[in-house]
């Protein structure tokens, strides 16, 4: 499943993007075939590290306000609707 939603990912992200996955511990996450996947696309993981809540407490802190935010506020019609509104709040986000 993780490999998988990497390969459709990958068709979106150019190679050498410098982007930063950010993720828990999770077995799948430290399997090698999921970091050379990354390495090879140029993407740098971020992982937290164990009892260090702090190594993740940025992302954790984005997703719920983006849950209270935007996704508990409303309900949408599409996924297309949800995107929109996504990108709209990111836009406000990083640059407002």
């Amino acid at each position: 499943m993780v490999t998988e939603m990497l390969k459709q990912a990958f068709n979106t992200i150019s190679d050498g993007s410098n982007l930063i996955v950010h993720s828990d511990q999770g077995w799948q996450y430290q399997h090698k075939h999921y970091q050379k996947m990354l390495k090879d696309k140029g993407i740098i993981q971020s992982i937290s590290r164990k009892g260090n809540c702090l190594d993740n407490a940025v992302m954790e802190n984005l997703f719920g306000l983006l849950k209270t935010e935007l996704l508990y506020l409303q309900d949408f019609d599409s996924l297309a609707q949800f995107r929109t509104e996504w990108e709209e709040y990111f836009d406000y986000y990083n640059n407002r």
